[in-house]
């Protein structure tokens, strides 16, 4: 059980060193996806605003050829006036010529609606464009400095990688989910801790005298009572070191 412990502690301290890597990126891998992410969006946006121009001006288009339309039957429909044999037909005609007219009033009034639409929207292209510019800029100084960090320490990330594969392969499967299941609960990654001045070195919280009797023999796993890491003795470590 000893050498289990050693084991698992020789990778915690494998793993804490990648961490501590990575913790140098800071929030700037999370930085630059979320603006990777925002600047999708906004493509997104002018993608569609774009869209909806182009239909608008198709609707306008129509609206237009109604009018021409509407003015060809109002000049049609008063020739014929001329022509009438009766008052009947001569107030249908001009029943006709109102139609035209209010279809004519009804057209303008879409035409006018849609080019403020148009220009609603292209305003709004507009502020969508300099933000996405903005965007693009923010992003490419973010990367700059995450691949600069990454550079630096790509390295020895790899390196520390290989080793704690190979320090994995020291420590039986049911240990190591555990051991996986106990550090992804906690930000700082810390599944095995050694006991510091009687307390646990992931809590802080106090160990029982009885309890640290039990973790120095080495007999077994024990876990903090309060946060569930995996205790070691200090001594443990020191005389491996």
């Amino acid at each position: 059980m000893e050498e289990k412990l050693l084991k698992l502690y020789d990778l915690q301290t494998i793993d804490t060193q990648i961490d501590k890597l990575q913790t140098l990126r800071g929030e700037l891998p999370l930085e630059v996806k979320d603006l990777e992410d925002e600047i999708e969006g906004l493509n997104t946006r002018l993608g569609n605003l774009e869209t909806e121009i182009s239909s608008m001006k198709e609707e306008i288009t129509n609206h237009k050829n109604n009018i021409i339309e509407a003015n060809s039957l109002i000049t049609k429909y008063t020739k014929q006036q001329n022509n009438v044999k009766n008052n009947r037909e001569f107030d249908a005609l001009t029943k006709e010529i109102e139609l035209q007219n209010l279809e004519i009033q009804l057209s303008e009034k879409k035409t006018k609606d849609g080019n403020y639409k148009i220009d609603s929207k292209k305003l709004l292209m507009e502020e969508t464009k300099t933000k996405l510019a903005g965007k693009e800029g923010e992003l490419k100084i973010k990367k700059k400095e995450l691949d600069k960090i990454i550079a630096e320490t790509d390295k020895e990330e790899k390196e520390l990688n290989k080793q704690s594969k190979t320090a994995e392969k020291g420590v039986d499967d049911r240990l190591l989910s555990a051991y996986n299941r106990i550090r992804g609960a906690y930000r700082n990654g810390l599944a095995v801790v050694t006991v510091e001045r009687d307390a646990c070195g992931g809590c802080f919280a106090q160990i029982p005298p009885q309890l640290q009797v039990e973790i120095r023999q080495r007999k077994k796993i024990i876990l903090c009572e309060h946060c569930g890491r995996i205790l070691v003795a200090h001594h443990l470590v020191l005389t491996e070191a």
